[in-house]
């Protein structure tokens, strides 16, 4: 098997795309409703020239996926996605029932209808849980019944060359090709640890007025209020709103972060272990523990991008929050190149039986 290919579902920014492309596997199509995410894997023309569309899973459903693409049923060799993962996560307050969650299984149903060699769905751990888990059982059930091994797996970006805490639950689906013997096997976790020193410690200080570093266009620093400079100069690298004085703390964090989690907003990062979960909002120091080191500031977009394993060419489109929320929802391309990896080797112990 030589023709090693991909769809792109739910793409977001191209972090998966980009980390299995790197594992030798082509993406033909990348599908996502955010326009702006479109705009920049569209951008991104050093790494990317497949087709990228602003469609929904369920405008590929009905064999129009296939048709996009060009082939029959059965002949694509991997289809990959995270289907939004909001309704799952455990931050979450509100109801357990999110119409978000449906999307996991209008995703199983363009897996049943396009029967991929290899199919990859990625989503945050919380799927586990109560919010999730008849979903995933669900999943699991139809994608089986079709004829799928299943084999899923709590990953760690940090095991695998990502400088970053980030715990995804991973499901590889191989399909079964009449012998009922698996072959797949999840990447070894690669020794040492990137840190954050690895990943930033090399760029310069972005400009004191908040514009941006002229020679990196996605390095400024967020404005900071004088209260939130106050809580960043007491803190040390490393250190939570657990060392805050009380008298910087908002009434909301007067709690014990033992009774009411969060522990770790108004943070900052330390140099030398990796970073936390770099979210959505990491461009703010008051969301988590994205406070620089030792400057004065947030992390840049820029950093977070790196601390997400994107190359430092890589570009994004959109305003502050929208680049944010793309770098912050992207699958890790390191943590995507391990999986395409794993996934090709087994390709070519199948073709070996």
């Amino acid at each position: 098997m030589s023709n090693f290919n991909c769809v792109d579902c739910f793409s977001g920014a191209g972090g998966l795309a980009l980390g299995l492309s790197l594992a030798g596997i082509n993406p033909l199509l990348s599908f996502d409703i955010d326009q702006t995410c479109i705009n920049t894997i569209k951008s991104n023309i050093n790494y990317f020239s497949h087709t990228v569309v602003r469609e929904s899973v369920q405008d590929m459903l009905g064999g129009k996926l296939l048709d996009r693409v060009g082939l029959h049923r059965g002949e694509l060799f991997l289809l990959a996605g995270g289907p939004p993962c909001q309704g799952f996560s455990v931050q979450r307050v509100g109801e357990d029932i999110d119409p978000r969650n449906q999307l996991v299984l209008d995703y199983a149903q363009l897996i049943e209808e396009v029967m991929p060699q290899f199919f990859l769905m990625e989503n945050v751990s919380g799927i586990k849980g109560k919010r999730g888990k008849s979903i995933l059982a669900q999943l699991e059930g139809r994608l089986s019944n079709a004829g799928y091994i299943l084999h899923s797996k709590l990953m760690d970006a940090q095991d695998y060359g990502v400088p970053q805490r980030r715990k995804r639950l991973i499901i590889i689906g191989e399909r079964d090709n009449g012998t009922h013997r698996s072959r797949f096997v999840f990447p070894d976790p690669i020794p040492g640890r990137l840190t954050v020193r690895d990943a930033i410690g090399h760029l310069p200080e972005p400009p004191l007025d908040g514009t941006a570093h002229p020679l990196h266009p996605l390095h400024r620093r967020d404005r900071l209020s004088e209260l939130n400079k106050k809580r960043l100069l007491s803190l040390k690298e490393g250190q939570g709103r657990e060392s805050l004085p009380e008298e910087l703390l908002a009434d909301c964090h007067k709690t014990p972060s033992s009774k009411i989690g969060h522990r770790n907003v108004y943070g900052r990062m330390a140099w030398d272990t990796v970073s936390p979960t770099i979210t959505a909002r990491f461009d703010s120091f008051t969301r988590g523990q994205f406070g620089h080191p030792d400057q004065l500031r947030s992390i840049s977009l820029l950093e977070g991008a790196l601390l997400q394993s994107f190359p430092a060419d890589y570009v994004f489109t959109g305003n502050k929050v929208e680049v944010a929320r793309q770098i912050g929802n992207a699958v890790p391309p390191l943590l995507a190149k391990a999986l395409g990896e794993s996934i090709v080797a087994c390709a070519h112990k199948r073709e070996d039986l």
